[in-house]
């Protein structure tokens, strides 16, 4: 049977508000309510109408009714992001636990390992997990690789805004993590340690909106710069060129760490305000000095998941079938790997007896 809850996140996947696609399929935008309502059906025209218009296959639209975020995800940078973004990741979620439910049927991958510190202060908090993950005071080679390794579900979102960072939530005692990766590497760390900080500290609710946002940054700079660690390294600065020099340790960005550094006391108000002038002038605010830029993180269990598919002989066009699901959305949340580690025409079988068992080791220097 035609599921209304398909039709309205295929709507809000494609940022169509319920009038913009009355237009396009030359209806009132009361039928669009009464379709998303379950009240009416459209016919098999309007449906390949709908489908060709929403790019997605037809079967999308008869498929189970899936699991969604919850309109409470923790996503950073509320304050400007606009309603139809948010929806469209929201979708983009929700498209990745099917996703997800699909591997775990078929793979043994590292199970959920993130204490629960609600009520902690967020930089005791980064340094009581940073201890339980025995990771001591050492930088932090790849948060992405840490973060599976942890059992958490890490999913790109391949949103074209920098409205959306990124957003996390928690799903039948499952961690979820979705990281824009139009932003920069040093911005994506930033933005992992952040999502680490609200799963870790706001599993149960607890505060929002600016003060939940507040508790995950601190934390998140806590995480990534531990503060022992900053002062042996950086007990003072004398420019920007010093802190330039220093940001590739914690891989973070020139201003997160200007930010870090004056929060710290190592600096003082006076030296604050000039270095950020010195930063805004050199336009160090969305990129980085000319090479210091960090590689893009990536996943680690993807890549194994594909790979071990592929000797199965099974595909990304397998996958997406299966889903019912547009190959590019499959794309979009794998950090665009299938294309090089797809095979296609592969056959689609059970749930292997067996499942595979992948591992994922976080190293550090």
């Amino acid at each position: 049977m035609f599921n209304p809850d398909r039709f309205r996140l295929a709507r809000l996947r494609r940022r169509r508000t319920k009038r913009e696609l009355a237009a396009a399929l030359g209806v009132n935008e009361n039928t669009i309510r009464r379709y998303e309502a379950g009240e009416t059906v459209p016919s098999d025209d309007t449906l390949e109408t709908i489908s060709r218009l929403l790019a997605f296959p037809r079967a999308f639209f008869f498929a189970e009714t899936p699991d969604e975020p919850p309109d409470n995800a923790s996503f950073r940078s509320m304050s400007d992001l606009p309603a139809r973004d948010r929806d469209a990741a929201l979708a983009a979620g929700a498209l990745a636990f099917g996703l997800d439910d699909w591997v775990r049927q078929r793979f043994d991958l590292p199970a959920t390992d993130i204490l629960d510190l609600t009520g902690e202060e967020p930089e005791a908090a980064a340094r009581a997990l940073r201890q339980a993950w025995g990771i001591g005071e050492r930088p932090i080679r790849n948060m992405v690789h840490l973060l599976e390794a942890k059992g958490v579900r890490v999913f790109s979102l391949a949103e074209n805004t920098r409205a959306v960072d990124a957003f996390s939530v928690w799903r039948r005692s499952a961690p979820y993590v979705f990281l824009n990766t139009l932003k920069t590497a040093e911005h994506g760390r930033m933005d992992a340690a952040h999502e680490l900080g609200h799963l870790a500290l706001h599993k149960h609710g607890g505060p929002g909106g600016r003060q939940a946002e507040y508790e995950a940054q601190r934390f998140a700079l806590a995480f990534l710069m531990p503060r022992a660690d900053v002062l042996a390294e950086l007990p003072r600065v004398y420019g920007l060129d010093a802190i330039i020099r220093h940001k590739r340790r914690w891989g973070v960005s020139v201003a997160a760490l200007n930010f870090w550094l004056h929060k710290l006391g190592i600096t003082k108000d006076w030296q604050y305000r000039d270095l950020s002038i010195q930063i805004a002038e050199r336009g160090l605010r969305l990129a980085e000095p000319p090479g210091t830029e960090l590689p893009r993180e990536m996943s680690a269990v993807w890549p194994k998941v594909m790979d071990a598919l592929r000797r199965e002989g099974i595909g990304k066009y397998d996958i997406a079938d299966a889903l019912a699901l547009p190959v590019e959305e499959l794309e979009n949340l794998l950090f665009m790997l299938t294309p090089m580690l797809s095979v296609d025409g592969g056959k689609l079988g059970a749930p292997q007896r067996s499942r595979a068992k992948l591992r994922v080791v976080e190293n550090t220097p």
